[in-house]
């Protein structure tokens, strides 16, 4: 067993600065290359192609323009990726953080900009943002990206240089953190005193971003050693168990279960040989919890546990009852059974 590691949002911060450390230099040097050539796509598509193996980590990499347009090709490992020239990615978490920081970095009327993240020796990454993790469009799996400002020999901003990265291929923790021992409260979602006879369950938080909760709980257990997740939907908070440290569990909390950065903070872990739950059916397990969650009616999931080495799914409902089912009949049952009995 691994030596527990400080906090978990310690541990998260820990490997942020770390890459911060490794990406900047080498997107620095990029975004200077490719204003040199602005405007010319053909030189940033060569540019992109040439710097492609100084960024480590790396899925894509890319140029937009001052407003997240794109100005090239996605430049992969297997080369341009044409379809991506033009897409507009403005809505995208990574670019409006971008968008933010370059406004207010212009808004400050020349003061020293504190938002930069530390290089060490006083040195700051000056122009870089390093996203907060979010769930990718196309895999579904937790991704983040690092953003350089392009600047003219002015000092305008000019665009962007994109580096698109998923969160498992980056460099993990060493080893866990320490869940701390204290008090904890969080209440349920059961219906209000006053509420209607056969009222439905209230939305928690975790209704709201249920996506983002199970797709984050899909990478822990695949790539990061979780085994055994307790998923409580109506009091918004999960518990866990990772291989490494099967004795103790660890309490995640709504904003935690919201922030795909967590997946940082666990060791890297090979996806178990010996679990009866193969991994190509984890994200169909999660998926069906949410969609017994969302069931409308009198009766709701407030609690869905799996255990992929015993190969079980358990689940409580409103009306007080529980089962316990092997994965592959969960799959294959109807909804209206777990909702009716």
């Amino acid at each position: 067993m691994t030596s527990p590691s400080e906090s978990l949002h310690g541990t998260v911060a820990q490997q942020r600065s770390k890459l911060t450390s490794v990406l900047y230099r080498p997107l620095r040097a990029l975004s200077e290359r490719c204003a040199e050539v602005w405007g010319d796509r053909a030189a940033m598509e060569a540019a992109l192609q040439a710097a492609f193996p100084s960024v480590p980590y790396c899925k894509f990499l890319y140029v937009l323009d001052a407003n997240g347009r794109q100005l090239t090709a996605n430049m992969s490992r297997d080369g341009l990726l044409e379809e991506h020239f033009g897409r507009d990615r403005s809505d995208r978490p990574y670019v409006r953080e971008a968008i933010f920081e370059r406004d207010a970095l212009a808004n400050s009327r020349g003061q020293r900009y504190q938002q930069w993240g530390d290089l060490g020796g006083g040195m700051q990454a000056t122009d870089f943002v390093l996203s907060a993790a979010y769930i990718s469009l196309r895999a579904l799996r937790p991704s983040l990206t690092a953003m350089q400002f392009v600047r003219a020999p002015d000092g305008g901003a000019l665009g962007f240089v994109g580096a698109d990265f998923a969160v498992r291929d980056l460099p993990q923790a060493q080893a866990l953190y320490e869940d701390p021992r204290r008090p904890r409260r969080v209440d349920a979602d059961y219906p209000r005193a006053d509420a209607p006879s056969g009222a439905s369950r209230l939305q928690s938080k975790m209704d709201a971003q249920l996506d983002t909760v199970i797709r984050v709980m899909e990478e822990l257990i695949l790539d990061h050693g979780i085994y055994h997740v307790m998923l409580h939907f109506s009091s918004s908070q999960a518990v866990v168990w990772v291989v490494d440290d099967p004795f103790r569990y660890r309490l995640l909390a709504i904003n935690e279960l919201t922030n795909p950065d967590i997946c940082l903070a666990y060791p890297k872990c090979s996806y178990p040989e010996n679990a009866l739950v193969p991994a190509g059916r984890v994200r169909e397990i999660l998926d069906n919890m949410r969609t017994l969650r969302e069931a409308e009616g009198r009766f709701y999931l407030r609690t869905g546990t799996v255990n992929i080495f015993n190969g079980m799914v358990s689940l409580s409902f409103s009306s007080d009852s529980s089962h316990y089912v092997p994965y592959e009949e969960f799959l294959k049952m109807d909804y209206s059974f777990w909702i009716e009995t």
